[in-house]
């Protein structure tokens, strides 16, 4: 390796560094603010709330841990502080990788971060709002009542998370496509053509990912294929605006 490219390796590693910092400092602060208001506790009680309302009355829900009470509200406020910075920790990274990219395709940057951490985000609603007061409905209705439910806050979290990840990168399917579409990895035609394969895909991958229940299964599955519709849409007019042929880097990206 030359002297002059291994000084260009080591500029970008300590910019990769510096940028992973920022977006450390960023979540911190947000973490530091949640927990001074509204407060871990409070956090994890509106978290719970799908859960502790299906609960019969007088159950609450179990730490069994010794200091579960005290680290299951700190993940979650850790939690809510980075998808809170989500938009910022995205700039960064492409902020990093934006130099190498061509024009045409820096474009689609701040779009794209708006839409991904948007669909994050309604993802993650969707779960909270619908999903979660379906299942543990179902759950609680489905239990023998010789059983009093007494869920553990740190299982629950377990679950929450996972449910929340699954909703929010299936809600990414439109920007996924684009992206794809945009790089000239596949073209519209494929996408169509591919339709009764993402579908069976997406239910399989509902049927992996949500609990054994025949509606968070429809509702994790149903979204995605609508989603995928959205997409081809999306990358049509994505695809009619794209250049004919590649452009050169830009200056910044030498």
């Amino acid at each position: 390796m030359s002297e002059a490219a291994e000084e260009s390796f080591i500029s970008h590693l300590v910019e990769l560094r510096d940028r992973l910092l920022r977006s450390l400092i960023a979540v911190g602060v947000i973490m530091i603010g949640l927990c001074v208001y509204p407060g871990p506790g409070t956090i994890y009680d509106f978290l719970a709330m799908p859960l502790t309302r299906t609960l019969p009355e007088g159950s609450k829900m179990v730490a069994i841990g010794v200091i579960t009470p005290f680290m299951v509200p700190l993940k979650i406020t850790a939690m809510v502080a980075f998808v809170l910075a989500l938009p910022y920790v995205l700039y960064q990274a492409w902020a990093f990788i934006a130099p190498g990219l061509y024009a045409h395709e820096k474009r689609l940057g701040i779009p794209l971060i708006f839409s991904s951490t948007l669909l994050f985000l309604l993802g993650m609603a969707f779960a909270y709002f619908f999903v979660f007061g379906q299942v543990f409905a179902f759950i609680s209705g489905f239990a023998p009542k010789s059983i009093t439910p007494a869920p553990d806050i740190e299982a629950y979290l377990s679950f929450v998370l996972t449910m929340f990840v699954a909703f929010g990168v299936s809600f990414e399917v439109p920007v996924a496509l684009v992206v794809l579409v945009r790089l000239g990895v596949v073209s519209v035609e494929k996408l169509k053509e591919w339709r009764s394969y993402f579908i069976v895909g997406a239910f399989v991958v509902a049927a992996v990912v949500t609990p054994p229940d025949v509606v968070s299964q429809l509702a994790l599955a149903i979204p995605m294929c609508l989603l995928y519709e959205l997409g081809i849409l999306a990358s049509r007019m994505v695809a009619r605006g794209a250049p004919p042929s590649l452009e050169e880097p830009s200056e910044d990206g030498q």
